[in-house]
């Protein structure tokens, strides 16, 4: 559903004054100003204001609010359920009774100027195909858009995002290209990043040098959009099954920042065989030893975990004991290990929050040879045989027509 004129619903709490519209001003007092009653588009206070207006409405209606995610209105009639997700004016909507969906349609026109738009195929840039089997979430439309845009529709198409042996360093001694232009394809692809996770270790990377790109990583940016014309219609599966095990995969590199020695911090996490998150980011220190790097990636992973956790209680899943699954035998025993080893006493006291977390068997980590290390694919560039390994075992497919 999509909210018509959404910010002009919301009154304003705060007392706020605006200058007469030009061609309605009181020839009398034309310099007076106005006491507005209820927002404005422009207005500071119009999001807040509407999203008071609108949960204040859900909530009289016999919604409750999501605890984690107050964007999420929940309403339980028996044994179903009523999801309700906003964002700004747009909203989507599910519920394991149909009736429940025609009941919150006619309860939201009743207050609001609604356009119902019937099943989601489209949200935010994300495509949504729905099946009797699972359902695809894509980006083929924007993938197509940004090829345009950049002049990259008749590059030639490749199968990698990046060489295995691609040696991307801050290259000072390179010839410096546009940097607005840069930035821009490197923002692009960041949005695409929201549905191909297949690119997102390689844009990371090459995101570091956005304040003085040089021809080389303008060269690597454009081998990442030769990939998107050979895959353009990679998306994520969800299957339709009744596995809804959490478990998360956590891996790091070791000093792979060549400006400053610092490590990558990779995880995923999952829900049954569908990933929901996964994360790539340059760790805040230098880590000393491979060990520390994965320690402390294993601490990021959990701290994603946690959050999981507490979102899917307001679905109804209560998740304990998580698998997270890690490819360096010290790093697990320095979790369960409550004894501060003397290895360990320079790593940062926020990274060791995961101990207590393993003691109260919140989590659990769990030892997994690096050839079935998922999280692999948001550490490193790969060959092809590999690289397609790890899109099978995530979830990354495809579109099937």
């Amino acid at each position: 559903m999509d909210v018509k004129s959404a910010f002009l619903h919301g009154v304003v709490e705060e007392e706020v004054y605006v200058e007469q519209p030009p061609g309605f001003e009181d020839p009398l007092h034309p310099d007076r100003v106005l006491l507005l009653n209820k927002a404005l588009y422009g207005l500071h206070q119009a999001p807040r204001a509407w999203y008071e207006t609108l949960s204040t409405y859900l909530l009289s209606n016999g919604f409750r609010r999501g605890l984690i995610d107050c964007t999420l209105f929940i309403k339980e009639k028996g044994e179903d359920l009523l999801l309700v997700q906003v964002y700004v004016d747009d909203i989507i909507f599910g519920s394991t009774d149909d009736k429940l969906c025609k009941e919150f349609e006619k309860v939201m026109q009743d207050r609001f100027e609604m356009s119902a738009m019937g099943e989601m195929t489209f949200f935010l840039g994300l495509q949504v195909n729905q099946s009797e089997s699972g359902i695809f979430i894509h980006q083929t439309k924007y993938v197509g858009d940004i090829l345009s845009r950049f002049q990259m529709s008749d590059s030639k198409p490749i199968s990698t995002p990046l060489p295995q042996n691609h040696g991307i360093t801050p290259d000072e001694e390179g010839d410096a290209v546009d940097s607005s232009l840069y930035r821009a394809m490197i923002g692009s692809l960041m949005y695409l990043t929201a549905s191909r996770p297949d690119i997102m270790y390689p844009t990371c990377l090459l995101a570091r040098y956005q304040a003085n790109p040089k021809v080389s990583h303008y060269a690597a940016v454009k081998r990442i959009f030769r990939y998107l014309k050979s895959y353009p219609d990679t998306g994520l599966w969800y299957p339709k099954d009744d596995n809804f095990d959490l478990k998360a995969f956590s891996d790091s590199d070791f000093g792979g920042c060549k400006k400053d020695g610092k490590s990558t911090t990779a995880g995923c996490q999952f829900l049954g065989n569908r990933l929901v998150t996964w994360q790539c980011k340059k760790q805040t220190c230098v880590a000393t030893s491979t060990c520390e790097a994965e320690y402390i990636a294993a601490s990021s992973c959990c701290s994603q975990v946690l959050w999981i956790q507490q979102q899917m209680r307001d679905y109804g899943f209560e998740f304990l004991t998580t698998p997270i699954y890690v490819d360096n035998e010290t790093a697990l025993q320095i979790t369960r290990n409550p004894v501060q080893h003397s290895k360990t006493k320079h790593i940062d006291i926020k990274y060791h929050f995961i101990r207590d977390c393993f003691e109260k068997r919140l989590i659990d980590v769990v030892h997994i040879h690096t050839d079935h290390q998922r999280a692999d694919l948001f550490t490193k560039a790969f060959d092809k045989s590999r690289f397609d390994y790890l899109l099978l075992v995530n979830g990354i497919k495809v579109k099937q027509e």
